[in-house]
């Protein structure tokens, strides 16, 4: 358990607050570009609770302003989206995508006043499906050389849901390996030639075990981490006998990323982030380092699960996610059907939306969050002494150096289990024919 005050510390996110002043120093996802496909493409957008409106002007540039028009507080997602920029229909005040306001139509001709109208703006940038924001101070940093960033558009597909909590217990229950075989246990095994888009229903590394069952049957893991230069890597060993031992590496990326296996050929790496401090969304990026994504079956697949245009999930509280007692007694440990996502938000949703960790006990599972947990109260120690560069990725080194991370599920010798990841790793990239995946 931990203080009320501590809580705090690392749940709030908004403007003035530690921890949002540390999300400040790193790319966020603000929307992804299918939001930005229709003939109006303008969204509005919260993200660390800053209320925006990001738009594509007539040069195809993207803008991220402000919501709230300078002049009387009019909503510019309403804005007429014309000459190279957004226009308020309340007065005409027109802001180009630097948040500039360049036209102010009802004022008194030769007037310049709108020379000192400036809008809140950020800078944004494109990856693979996903628009980034950059709400911190100085230039925008560079982005690191992840397989997600690296891989061509036609080998990752981008998608995100809304989850109705805050953001640091949706991140935890991905840094935590341990609950993978209760959570997302199935009492009956799916074919692994169904497994496509779907997580946990691929082989076991190279035998015809169900990952499904490799889990159920498997409990307990040894769960260890290591401190790198994007955050943290987590290893989850789970003893199998006959001195084999099955390997899962997982990671933390600072701040609030994850990247994880999917299967044989893809890995999901997967944001946090901060809608306002009792709202989120995950962003996900699925790379694959086989053949180019399916992503209309992967789209499809994971619009049956949530609506538009918000991609709030359609299980939740209000309709008790779905559960079906029958289906626990005899399907999945969880009675929410088979989507691993609903598991997931169950689990984060249910403690409330800011839990209170003042009533928590941690255990050895959790050595990962604890872990994590330290780094950002180091991290807003650092802020607070006016040493930005001690923050991971932030600092004393050049991000493009920084390849991977490797996520994967590999099964070796026990005394050897790192060379067998490490192994499994460079097989994968050696054998990526459509991009260069090699580190």
């Amino acid at each position: 358990m931990i203080s009320q005050e501590l809580n705090d510390l690392l749940t709030r996110t908004g403007p003035g607050s530690d921890a949002g002043a540390v999300m400040r120093h790193y790319w966020q996802p603000a929307a992804l570009s299918d939001e930005l496909a229709g003939n109006r493409p303008v969204v509005p957008v919260k993200l660390l609770g800053e209320d925006l409106v990001l738009f594509r002007d007539n040069d195809g540039e993207l803008g991220l302003i402000g919501r709230a028009c300078p002049h009387r507080g009019a909503d510019l997602c309403y804005g007429r989206l014309e000459d190279n920029g957004l226009r308020c229909p309340f007065h005409g005040w027109h802001f180009n995508r630097d948040g500039q306001c360049v036209e102010q139509p009802g004022e008194p001709d030769g007037s310049r006043m709108h020379e000192r109208i400036l809008n809140t703006s950020y800078p944004v940038i494109e990856k693979n499906g996903i628009i980034f924001a950059y709400m911190g101070p100085g230039a925008p940093p560079e982005f690191p050389n992840f397989d997600c960033f690296r891989a061509p558009d036609t080998h990752v597909f981008a998608f995100k849901g809304m989850w109705d909590c805050n953001w640091l217990q949706a991140m935890e229950v991905g840094i935590d390996p341990a609950h993978a075989s209760f959570l997302h246990r199935f009492l009956e095994d799916e074919d692994p030639e169904d497994s496509y888009g779907k997580q946990f229903r691929d082989k076991a590394a190279d035998t015809d075990i169900p990952m499904t069952k490799l889990l159920r049957d498997y409990p307990r893991p040894d769960i260890s981490v290591e401190e790198t230069d994007y955050g943290m890597r987590i290893i989850a060993l789970r003893h199998l006998g006959n001195n084999k031992t099955h390997v899962r590496i997982t990671n933390q990326i600072f701040p609030e990323a994850i990247s994880i296996p999917m299967s044989s050929e893809m890995i999901i790496t997967q944001w946090h982030v901060p809608i306002d401090d009792e709202h989120c969304y995950w962003y996900s990026m699925f790379t694959s380092f086989d053949k180019p994504v399916d992503k209309e079956v992967m789209r499809a697949q994971r619009l049956k699960e949530h609506r538009l245009p918000d991609y709030a999930p359609l299980k939740n509280k209000t309709n008790t996610y779905g559960f079906n007692p029958e289906e626990q007694k005899h399907k999945t440990y969880t009675g929410m059907g088979l989507d691993i996502n609903v598991h997931d938000q169950w689990a984060v949703e249910s403690p409330g939306a800011i839990f209170d960790r003042t009533k928590e006990h941690l255990g050895k599972t959790d050595v990962a969050i604890i872990k994590y947990r330290r780094m950002m109260r180091a991290a807003i120690a650092s802020l607070s002494e006016g040493s930005p560069d001690a923050l991971p990725m932030v600092g004393g080194e050049d991000v493009k150096t920084i390849y991977g991370p490797i996520s994967n599920d590999t099964i070796g010798d026990k005394d050897a289990w790192r060379e067998a990841f490490e192994t499994s790793d460079r097989a994968r990239r050696e054998g990526c024919n459509d991009w260069d995946a090699t580190i």
